[in-house]
């Protein structure tokens, strides 16, 4: 092979692979959808293999394709750290850096913190995306996930950066009306509102008390994958709920939510997660350092 692929075609490669989109790669990056189209064309042509198949609604990647993104990747990665091993931006952390989280705390925190963190440097590029499923950090592109709750991927580094909890809540009107429990199984007879987020089990909560861990089945007319909704349905009256502190601890102080069997929480840390080839990224450790210290002064 006498020619080897342009960095900016196998840069394009990756982005229409995570998009699944010539027109969503060429809208992203600022081109026009037949430049992303003749670049590929491009590509294919130079390492002599079909790498995606096309249809009118989404393109989806072959089998060579496949191949040809995950050395792409470390490709495109070897080259940003040999970037930061010559030059000042082990000091001063350059180039992109793809982030995502789950909605609620991206949009009340982490967008905040991103902001900040752009103004303090300058040099860095963000792209936040908010995301309430679970999400695979290697194959869709991320450098960096903060997470909620646990992390059971064996194969990612993991970064405590925050302690919070969930903690049972309801309004005073619902307490008024139904009663207050008095135990974690009485949750079973209770309108519980339901959400569906990344490490949370649907209709099952599981919390820890005074006598460890225990399980209560729920259920409720209300349930939605979002927790912002759901903490407001909780305030109009329609059921319990469990939410992060981080979330309802405004509510509690201005009285809109009583805690409910307050002996009772789950744990729901905030962590930085990322694939180990990142661990010596100068760009990653800024921003989980400056995430962890954003944290501690804001939330």
């Amino acid at each position: 092979m006498n020619n080897l692929p342009s960095m900016e075609d196998l840069r394009l490669f990756c982005m229409v692979v995570r998009k699944q989109s010539f027109a969503a790669s060429a809208l992203e990056m600022g081109v026009s959808k037949a430049l992303i189209s003749k670049r590929i064309a491009v590509l294919e042509s130079m390492l002599q293999a079909r790498l995606l198949h096309r249809t009118t609604r989404k393109v989806s990647v072959t089998e060579s394709g496949h191949i040809v993104y995950q050395w792409a990747q470390r490709i495109l990665e070897d080259a940003e750290h040999m970037a930061e091993a010559i030059s000042s931006s082990k000091i001063v952390p350059r180039g992109l850096l793809r982030v995502c989280t789950s909605s609620g705390f991206g949009r009340n925190h982490v967008s905040r913190a991103v902001s900040a963190m752009a103004q303090h440097y300058p040099e860095l590029e963000f792209q936040l995306e908010l995301l309430d499923r679970p999400v695979d950090l290697v194959r869709e592109g991320f450098d960096l996930d903060i997470r909620i709750g646990a992390v059971h991927e064996e194969s990612l580094i993991t970064k405590l950066i925050a302690r919070n909890a969930r903690v049972l809540c309801a309004s005073s009107s619902y307490l008024e009306q139904w009663g207050t429990p008095a135990r974690l199984a009485d949750l079973a007879q209770h309108k519980c509102i339901v959400i569906r987020e990344r490490d949370q089990e649907f209709g099952r909560w599981k919390l820890e008390g005074s006598n460890g861990a225990e399980t209560v089945r729920i259920s409720g007319p209300l349930s939605a994958n979002n927790g912002e909704i759901a903490h407001r349905w909780a305030i109009d009256g329609h059921g319990i709920i469990l939410r992060s502190m981080w979330d309802v601890g405004p509510s509690l102080k201005r009285g809109e939510l009583s805690r409910v069997l307050p002996e009772y929480q789950q744990d729901a840390n905030v962590w930085a997660v990322y694939p180990s080839r990142l661990s010596t990224s100068a760009k990653v450790r800024v921003c989980v350092q400056f995430l962890e210290e954003w944290l501690a002064n804001n939330v």
